[in-house]
């Protein structure tokens, strides 16, 4: 919950800046907005809020965060590995959970925007991972039990699972555009 709310805060933050100033001074205070919000949230919640491939690529990893938030559509070339074990929230004794948020929303919790993320390849290794809002456009390739394609997203190519139990334990709410099988 207090990362929703930095993300709010920090949307909000982001929306009144850019309006101030000139054409030319409006990249800057956007950026500047963006590093404050990301530092807040990830000081209070442990939440990653990238823009970029390598932050991206490292929030990720298993030397990432439990939540990984995209500011705008991203495009990766290279192949992505979601890796580790986090909990809910960042705190230890929550649930195993990660989260990809493609989304923004507003302070009614109603999503104001989606994102993409394009990528040639997505290995989901981390356990109990839930991909919510906005769309995967590659190939997703499930190794961990517990995914999640929650209903307000999409898989813009094949998802593939490791074995039968894996499969089993996914929740698919969301579309998948290609073939969802066993690979």
């Amino acid at each position: 919950m207090k990362f929703v709310k930095s993300l709010l805060v920090a949307g909000i933050a982001a929306a009144l800046l850019s309006g101030c100033g000139s054409n030319s001074d409006n990249a800057g205070n956007e950026a500047a907005a963006t590093a404050t919000a990301a530092a807040q949230t990830d000081a209070v919640s442990t939440a990653s809020i990238v823009k970029e491939q390598d932050p991206f690529l490292k929030a990720v990893s298993a030397e990432g965060n439990w939540i990984v938030a995209i500011l705008n559509d991203l495009t990766v070339d290279q192949d992505v590995v979601v890796a580790g074990e986090f909990h809910d929230k960042g705190a230890a004794e929550n649930a195993i959970y990660r989260k990809l948020a493609l989304y923004a929303q507003d302070a009614d919790h109603k999503v104001t925007a989606t994102y993409t993320l394009t990528a040639p390849k997505v290995t989901v290794q981390s356990e109990n991972f839930r991909v919510q809002g906005g769309t995967i456009k590659g190939d997703v390739y499930v190794e961990a039990n517990g995914f999640n394609l929650y209903k307000d997203a999409t898989i813009d190519g094949n998802l593939y699972f490791a074995n039968a139990d894996v499969q089993a334990s996914a929740v698919i709410e969301g579309k998948v555009t290609g073939v969802t099988e066993v690979k």
